[in-house]
């Protein structure tokens, strides 16, 4: 930075002189502090801005924000945000696992800091079709099926002969369809011989059959006390 020194007496500069003296002071120092905000002919410019996800409302953490050419980057934080100093020109790549990348050139007519917000894109990769198939080509495949030697017939008849099924059927248990059925039946059998055994009052009084018995009865004098 360079430095300059002002020397002032009153009897040597006038009012106006100092006045001069105090703008040319300004001018130096504001262009000594600009040039401090240059690299070569490149202009330094703080990058900052927001990733966010394709919802457009939450931030995607973790974004790698770099200059693959001056090897300096950094990442976004835990809300999206990001700061970094950047030059004039600079191409910036955004980039983040599962999303696609985006290039960002820095403009050089806006200003020292620029601010911008970036909503990533799914990166969604399709992948070839892949048959597997353990023969090089279709004709070793069909001459393969064709010299397959399956199993005689007598082991199959074996396994089905009439004594192993009786035999299976009487050591297997039995499976929930036959549990169930089961079930149905002892119900049914329990409320049949209720009924046949114990009938029920009300059907025996709307019986007209039994109506037709208890006439018979009392015309016969079965309810007459006998006298002794």
């Amino acid at each position: 930075m360079n430095k300059i020194k002002v020397i002032l007496t009153n009897s040597t500069l006038k009012p106006y002189k100092l006045v001069a003296v105090a703008l040319m002071f300004c001018f130096f120092t504001a262009k000594d502090a600009k040039a401090q905000r240059k690299v070569g002919n490149k202009q330094i410019v703080q990058f900052s801005g927001v990733v966010v996800g394709q919802d457009s409302t939450t931030g995607v953490p973790g974004v790698h924000i770099y200059v693959p050419k001056a090897g300096r980057g950094t990442t976004s934080n835990l809300y999206g945000y990001f700061s970094m100093p950047t030059l004039e020109g600079d191409s910036v790549i955004i980039s983040a696992i599962g999303f696609e990348k985006i290039l960002y050139v820095v403009p050089s007519n806006r200003g020292e800091n620029i601010t911008e917000f970036f909503e990533l894109q799914t990166d969604t990769t399709y992948l070839e079709e892949v048959e597997i198939f353990p023969y090089p080509t279709e004709k070793d495949f069909k001459e393969a099926v064709l010299a397959l030697r399956l199993p005689s017939d007598n082991i199959s008849q074996d396994n089905l002969g009439a004594e192993v099924l009786a035999r299976m059927a009487e050591t297997l248990p039995i499976d929930g369809g036959e549990a169930y059925n089961n079930f149905v039946n002892q119900q049914f059998n329990t409320a049949h011989n209720r009924y046949l055994y114990n009938p029920n009052p009300i059907s025996t009084f709307l019986n007209p059959f039994a109506w037709a018995e208890l006439i018979k009865s009392i015309k016969r004098g079965d309810f007459k006390k006998k006298k002794k």
